[in-house]
């Protein structure tokens, strides 16, 4: 599939922002966090500025995005609806929680009720996001059990991590909080090579020869369906070099696992502020691996359209 930055910037910047949002909401509605009101301030704005930049960004690749709106009315039957339905009614919980608990100070009945809802809302979300791509049969890389538990642990994965971060400018942060990003990162990791290695053993069933019903010998097309590249060989048939693939997912290792697990390794045992300095060099570096992992995502993934095209 053809990898467009906006969408890509889009997966992974509203990844981060619902997981923020549902450890926000969860923690600080539970009174598990102090509500400082900078430290909530700058929370919940990452949080919803991400959602918010996310999902802007994600008009970028619509042919007219003055009728996005178009897409909330068919929420019974498109997944990219009932994204759109749920990402904006998870701004109505999540408003009420940031003002009970920044602007009053407050972790009472309704404040952690509104701080709850906002976290299943974010997490219903990502399922939905994950789901667009998951129900997608004619793709087997996406149409398989790692997507979807993929797009649940990445969420929480680059939440944890940037909550982590944040605590510790701060000042406020806690080992144990340290410590759940790190295994959530590890878990990630693990998924990923995971998916890598179900998807490079995949054999797509479908050929040339299923599809045309022609058992004999090996289907071929004598010619081209198209003299010139259409919009199903741009958007879908896009390829990558085999070596180009395999130094991306070196670079998605280092920079979205490894480097931020050690740098929240060391954090868990540096003082302040070598800790909040490592911790935030961790989120960095993870949003910028995720970028890179998203790309591959896309990119690695066979649409079988593309079989009427001879590849």
């Amino acid at each position: 599939m053809h990898p467009a930055f906006s969408v890509v910037f889009f997966t992974t910047a509203t990844g981060a922002g619902y997981g923020l949002l549902a450890l926000l909401g969860v923690l600080g509605g539970l009174g598990l966090i102090p509500p400082d009101f900078w430290f909530g301030l700058i929370g919940m704005g990452l949080a919803l500025g991400l959602i918010a930049a996310g999902l802007l960004s994600s008009t970028g690749h619509l042919g007219r995005p003055e009728r996005a709106w178009r897409a909330f009315s068919q929420w019974r039957s498109s997944w990219l609806s009932r994204e759109g339905v749920s990402s904006v009614l998870t701004f109505i919980p999540a408003g009420l929680f940031g003002i009970g608990w920044l602007f009053f100070g407050r972790t009472g009945v309704w404040v952690t009720l509104a701080g709850l809802l906002a976290a299943v809302g974010a997490i219903v979300t990502v399922c939905t996001t994950g789901m667009i791509y998951a129900s997608l049969k004619p793709i087997a890389q996406w149409h398989s059990r790692f997507t979807l538990p993929g797009y649940l642990i990445f969420s929480a994965m680059t939440g944890s991590v940037l909550l982590n971060a944040l605590l510790q400018v701060f000042a406020i942060g806690s080992t144990a909080i340290a410590a759940a990003a790190l295994l959530v990162t590890m878990l990630g990791w693990g998924w990923k090579l995971a998916t890598w290695r179900y998807n490079d053993a995949l054999e797509i069933a479908t050929t040339a020869n299923t599809a045309t019903g022609l058992t004999g010998g090996t289907v071929r097309s004598l010619e081209w369906p198209h003299t010139e590249e259409n919009y199903l060989l741009k958007e879908m048939g896009f390829r990558i070099a085999r070596k180009h693939g395999a130094k991306l997912r070196l670079i998605t290792q280092i920079l979205a696992f490894a480097l931020p697990a050690l740098l929240l390794l060391a954090a868990i045992f540096l003082p302040w502020p070598l800790a909040a300095i490592a911790s935030v060099l961790a989120a960095f570096a993870q949003f910028a691996g995720m970028l890179v992992e998203r790309w591959l995502f896309f990119a690695e993934a066979k649409h079988t359209v593309t079989l009427y095209y001879g590849r």
